[in-house]
């Protein structure tokens, strides 16, 4: 995907529409109204209980809003409403994956075993019910043999081919968090949506992280929505920011725009609107504390 046509540059994948998401009488998410653009990557930023989880829970089918539309221009199958689809779907057909704040890797797996469970739908679809599987009929075999293949491509991609024999759970933490992105990207995703990538590494693992997001998005054309704390990836990788406060937009635009915001730097920091434009700086400082 060339990510610097004029057409990739302005369209936009995915159109969120006044979404609301109640549960009982809390209000998580009230009118939310957000686009993601098309091979970009578009950060999420906000104070703790903000929305933020939720709407990526609500992008992926494990929450139905209570109202609202989720609209994604799929660049084969057209306009989808991710809202409509069941949760298994979103991934499979919409193409929309996620990863977690805790990490959910299988630990005593390998790391390539990780990768080809990620590729479950296709496999089981190919074991037509574990019949073909059981009895490894060709048509599943190479089901299988592009499986592996396909999740070789991403370690080597990702840097990680030296270590896809080990045991996921024994390697650093950091590692994993790198692991957790390439089993995600083994479903071929449209739109890959991380949830605070960068929870729990140091400045040198942050910084690779960067690079990656980079590489993810400029080179192979991924569109990312990323949901994260650290305002040294936030600020140096994203294209595009949204500011969620109380389950409300308060801003969007460039980072630039955005740490400059008065309203967001007040969510932030709690400081009166007159002190707020002096204070820009701070968001991209002190926002993780």
């Amino acid at each position: 995907m060339d990510t610097n046509s004029p057409d990739t540059a302005t369209a936009t994948l995915l159109s969120v529409q006044n979404l609301t998401m109640r549960f009982g009488g809390l209000t998580a998410i009230d009118d939310l109204s957000l686009d993601v653009p098309a091979g970009s990557i578009t950060g999420i930023i906000g104070p703790n209980g903000a929305g933020k989880t939720t709407l990526f829970n609500c992008l992926t089918g494990f929450y139905k809003p209570t109202t609202g539309s989720l609209r994604l221009d799929h660049p084969t199958h057209g306009e989808m409403r991710l809202e409509a689809l069941p949760s298994h779907r979103v991934a499979r057909d919409a193409q929309v994956v996620r990863t977690f704040q805790n990490i959910r890797l299988f630990p005593k797996m390998t790391v390539l075993e990780n990768l080809i469970v990620a590729q479950h739908n296709v496999l089981q679809r190919a074991s037509r019910f574990s019949i073909a599987g059981l009895f490894s009929l060709p048509g599943y075999r190479q089901a299988e043999k592009e499986a592996i293949e396909r999740a070789a491509t991403w370690l080597q991609r990702l840097r990680l081919e030296h270590l896809a024999d080990h045991a996921a759970g024994e390697l650093p933490y950091g590692i994993q968090r790198r692991i957790e992105i390439a089993r995600a990207l083994c479903v071929d995703p449209v739109l890959l949506c991380l949830d605070e990538p960068a929870a729990g590494l140091n400045p040198r693992e942050s910084a690779e992280l960067n690079a990656l997001l980079l590489y993810l998005c400029r080179e192979l054309g991924i569109a990312i929505l990323l949901i994260e704390h650290d305002m040294s990836v936030v600020m140096n990788v994203s294209d595009h920011i949204g500011v969620i406060s109380y389950g409300r937009k308060i801003a969007e635009g460039t980072p630039e725009q955005v740490k400059n915001d008065p309203q967001v730097i007040k969510a932030y920091l709690g400081e009166d609107d007159e002190d707020a434009e002096n204070s820009g700086n701070a968001v991209t400082e002190g926002a993780a504390a």
